[in-house]
């Protein structure tokens, strides 16, 4: 029977960095959170906009929704 060797692919039986796998994740759900939080502030920016009126008050409020996303998450 042949030795086991710790090197190769992981279907092989290779080590896992754990580490680097959680840093990943937790990257994408870092980008993936604060991507929805932009998304939902720029369409109530936009509605705001659209009916209340001028660009200048939207572009507050986007701002508004993306500190107050910072604070509370």
């Amino acid at each position: 029977m042949a030795k086991h060797h710790k090197t190769g692919a992981a279907e092989l039986g290779a080590p896992m960095d754990y580490a680097e796998h959680e840093k990943t994740y937790s990257g994408f759900l870092s980008v993936a959170k604060w991507g929805t939080v932009a998304v939902i502030a720029i369409l109530a920016a936009m509605a705001f906009g659209f009916f209340a009126g001028g660009p200048f008050s939207a572009v507050i409020l986007f701002i508004l929704i993306c500190v107050a996303a910072w604070f509370l998450l």
